[in-house]
């Protein structure tokens, strides 16, 4: 289904409610022995941390999201629902903004070790950019709000205590924080001859409130690629876990397995003793499993081919078919640093010319043929998505849309787009190379709808489709080879910053977040780093209008559609309540069921 995620993009959906979960009855474990349930997802794991810029992918998270815990998630509503027996956090001062998080006493790893300041303090240094000008070069996501917190957080004499100073207040900050891979494993994977957990946590804290860049360097390595792995690593630090699940058992590129966490007593808990999620690219060929009986749950991109699959064996095997738009949308990037067609640097810098050949291919992308053909089948109501930034239906969208320029590049242009060529003084037909991941057959489909348009305009589209998406990690390919690619952002929250992942400039390519086209535009720079301090909605709205309007004239991309989504469960499982946002039909697994 999707393939990147975006750490709190969407404008509001709705309203965000916070539910508590109030004081909590002694665990008890509900897992069923012996029970196992197999599911589907259409993309391989491959990186355990998920705040990293290689590892910010939803095929990551949903394994994250089994095996970790935190302070809060987002149901299906979706509301945000705080999970008190892991810890809290509370906002104790507004001059300047201070929020102080607790780690509940007996929280810990899956090796024992108590989660504490010490993991905080160090997802802070990983994830604020703190450290990004010295040799220790973390690669985060994102530097969302964090990046705000510029005076190193203070530890509490409980240990389980971080109080995080921002320099100014930050719109979301109750989304901006919490654990992200274990202090001591990172350590102990970077200096094998500590042994000692304590020891770990007490070198990095001293490392970090020291400013020892030298010391964290290899440890930012670790936290950089020590958690690319496709088969179970040796080193069982590599995938310590803080929720319900271990890893137990990975196949590259065919299944994942997690077992249950005997230390866990912190949330709610599973029923099943074991997941088993495979990895299979055809959304037709999870059904057929799904109708075989060896997998329960399906997802992944429809065709109006795959829905009719999906009703007939609904109908003969009793499965549930869940529909529903989610909170992904489908968009084509243009690269602006390969030395293609949209690089200004193939036209010996000039920017002028390079601008209207972005602008000329972006007007022969068919988007009301992709929707009428592709989307509308699975959803009659779908309409093509004007905004990067909100979604249709938003109370921010028709403001946005309307004043942004949106309806200048809306319909397809061809002798229009033919037109600017000319105005470029550029020669036909121009090469694009242009990408989708490899198996994703409505991708496919968009792209020889593409092709056939762009054609009329004197572009050649090339079919670049790989399996991989080493562009997207930085410390394999930190230029993206593709002059075109097409895939889909997916929200973890409802967050009105942090698009700041994508669109901010960037001159440090393990700093380039979700940047993979090598855009950057200082204007935007501005904008997003406004956004981040502004409560008023009408200004948000105005910010992210500008945003909006530059992000046109500069013909960043263009966005195409809203996923529809698309989840079926088997007779043999209940429970299954898909949400819009990541990690999509994995964020209740807990009241999965088994059905005898």
């Amino acid at each position: 289904m999707k393939n990147r995620r975006r750490t709190g993009l969407v404008a509001l959906l709705s309203a965000v409610a916070v539910t508590l979960s109030g004081c909590a009855l002694p665990y008890q474990s509900q897992i069923v022995e012996g029970t196992t349930i197999t599911v589907a997802f259409n993309q391989a794991f491959d990186n355990y941390n998920t705040s990293s810029s290689s590892g910010n992918a939803t095929k990551n998270a949903n394994i994250t999201y089994l095996t970790n815990s935190g302070f809060q998630y987002y149901d299906s509503t979706p509301a945000l629902v705080k999970n008190t027996e892991y810890g809290s956090f509370e906002k104790i001062s507004d001059e300047p903004l201070t929020v102080r998080y607790t780690i509940n006493e007996g929280v810990k790893w899956s090796d024992g070790t108590q989660i504490d300041a010490a993991d905080m303090l160090f997802q802070w240094a990983a994830a604020s950019g703190a450290f990004a000008d010295t040799a220790a070069v973390f690669s985060p996501a994102s530097t969302a709000g964090l990046s705000l917190v510029t005076q190193t957080p203070e530890i509490g004499e409980d240990g389980r205590t971080l109080t995080l100073v921002y320099d100014a207040a930050y719109v979301d900050w109750e989304l901006a924080f919490g654990v992200g891979m274990a202090a001591h494993g990172t350590v102990m994977m970077a200096y094998p001859e500590i042994t000692d957990p304590a020891e770990a946590k007490t070198k990095l804290i001293e490392a970090i409130q020291n400013k020892d860049a030298a010391w964290l360097a290899p440890v930012a390595e670790s936290w950089n690629t020590g958690y690319q792995f496709t088969a179970l690593p040796e080193n069982p630090l590599t995938y310590l876990s803080s929720g319900p699940y271990i890893i137990e058992e990975i196949v590259a590129d065919q299944y994942i397995t997690l077992v249950s966490n005997p230390v866990f007593t912190w949330g709610p808990s599973p029923k099943f003793e074991r997941i088993t999620v495979r990895f299979i690219a055809d959304f037709v060929a999870q059904l057929q499993a799904l109708e075989n009986g060896e997998i329960d749950i399906a997802t992944g991109q429809p065709t109006a081919d795959s829905l009719a699959v999906a009703q007939g064996i609904a109908d003969s095997t009793g499965a549930t078919i869940h529909q529903g738009d989610e909170a992904v949308y489908e968009h084509v990037d243009l690269t602006f640093n390969n030395g293609g067609p949209f690089d200004p640097a193939t036209y010996g810098g000039d920017a002028a010319v390079a601008q209207k050949v972005r602008q000329a291919f972006l007007l022969t992308i068919p988007r009301d043929e992709i929707v009428d053909k592709i989307i509308k089948p699975l959803n009659p109501n779908a309409t093509v998505r004007e905004s990067f930034l909100t979604i249709p239906g938003s109370e921010r969208y028709a403001a946005i849309t309307a004043a942004s320029g949106a309806a200048d590049v809306r319909n397809l242009d061809i002798e229009g787009a033919k037109a600017l060529l000319a105005e470029a003084g550029v020669s036909t037909p121009v090469d694009v190379k242009f990408w989708y991941p490899t198996g994703n057959i409505r991708r496919q489909q968009e792209l020889e709808l593409i092709q056939k348009s762009a054609a009329l305009a004197g572009f050649n589209v090339i079919d670049t489709n790989e399996p991989n998406w080493e562009f997207t990690d930085p410390s394999l390919f930190p230029i993206n080879p593709h002059d075109a690619v097409i895939f889909a952002w997916q929200s973890t929250s409802l967050a009105v910053a942090g698009s700041d992942q994508i669109f901010a400039s960037y001159t440090d390519p393990l700093m380039k977040g979700g940047n993979y086209n090598g855009y950057g535009n200082p204007a935007v720079d501005a904008l997003l780093d406004e956004l981040e301090l502004t409560t008023d909605q009408a200004k948000q709205t105005e910010i992210m209008t500008e945003i909006e309007k530059i992000l046109i004239a500069d013909a960043y991309g263009t966005t195409i559609f809203q996923f529809p989504g698309l989840t079926v469960s088997s007779a043999k499982v209940s429970g299954v309540k898909p949400s819009p946002l990541s990690p999509g039909y994995f964020w209740n697994f807990w009241e999965w069921t088994p059905v005898s």
